[in-house]
C-alpha cells in the first residue's frame, strides 16, 4: 500500500499533512513537481520518499510519476492520491483504503458531496457541478465529484494508467481511462476543508477555461489518431 503525495510549493503545510498520513501508512512517497521552496526537505523531513521533476509540469504528470514510482513495489497493491495543501483528512484515506480491500471495486474516488465541504464557496461549488454535467456527457463515467484529488486504486487499474494531459485536465483523461478499462469503481463520502491557506493555493475559477480547452483539443487529436 502506497500513499502519493503531488506537491507544488506547499513547504508551509505538507510536512503535518505527511506526519498525520505516516500514523496509519508508512510508504508514502511524495511528488515534487518542482517546487520553488522547501517543499522537498519537508517532506523528506516527515519521512516520505521524495521525487522530483525538474521543473513543474502538473497535477496529471506528478500523478504519472507517483504511480511509476510505487508500481515497483511488486507487494503493493492500492495506491492513493492524496492532495498535499491540508484539504484532505486522514481518517478519510484510512476509510477508502479499508473499503476497495472489500475486493468489489477497483477505483474508488472521494465525493465531497456525498460527503461535506467544510467552507466551500459558492462559486466553486457551482464551478464543480457544472465540471460534473460536462464530465458525463464527455466520458460516460457517470460520479458526483469527479475532480476529488481523493482517489485510491488497485494494482490492476494502477497499472493501466498512461496520463497524456500533465495539467489538471487529466482528470478528464482518467475518466476516459475509467470508463475504456471495464473496472468497477464507486464513490465514497469524504470530507473537504477549505481553509484560507487551500482557497489561496487553489485552481482559480477562470483556469476552468483552460481545462475545457485542452479536454477538447485532447479528443480532437484522438480522433484524428484513430
Amino acid at each position: 500500500m502506497w500513499i502519493i503525495v503531488r506537491c507544488y510549493n506547499e513547504a508551509e503545510v505538507v510536512g503535518d499533512v505527511i506526519r498525520e498520513l505516516r500514523l496509519a501508512f508508512p510508504k508514502i512517497v511524495g511528488v515534487d513537481d518542482g517546487s520553488l521552496d522547501s517543499s522537498s526537505r519537508e517532506m523528506a523531513t516527515a519521512g516520505a520518499w521524495v521525487v522530483r521533476h525538474a521543473v513543474n509540469l502538473g497535477a496529471g504528470a506528478a500523478l504519472q510519476t507517483g504511480l511509476q514510482y510505487c508500481l515497483l513495489d511488486h507487494e503493493a497493491q492500492y495506491f492513493l492520491c492524496f492532495d498535499a495543501d491540508g484539504q484532505h483528512r486522514a481518517a478519510d484515506a484510512v476509510a477508502m483504503v479499508e473499503r476497495i480491500r472489500q475486493g468489489d471495486v477497483d477505483i474508488l474516488i472521494g465525493s465531497r458531496f456525498l460527503g461535506s465541504a467544510q467552507g466551500m464557496p459558492v462559486g466553486r461549488r457551482i464551478l464543480l457541478k457544472t465540471a460534473r454535467f460536462f464530465e458525463r456527457i464527455t466520458s460516460g463515467v457517470h460520479l458526483t465529484d469527479a475532480h476529488n484529488g481523493l482517489r485510491v486504486f488497485s494494482r490492476r487499474f494502477a497499472s493501466q494508467i498512461e496520463l497524456s494531459m500533465s495539467d489538471m485536465a487529466y482528470a478528464s483523461e482518467l475518466l476516459g481511462l475509467i470508463r475504456r478499462s471495464g473496472l468497477p469503481y464507486a464513490e465514497h463520502p469524504v470530507t473537504i476543508d477549505y481553509t484560507e491557506y487551500s482557497l489561496r493555493k487553489g485552481q482559480r475559477s477562470i483556469n476552468s477555461v483552460n481545462i475545457a480547452m485542452d479536454i477538447w483539443i485532447h479528443q480532437m487529436l484522438r480522433g484524428r489518431r484513430r
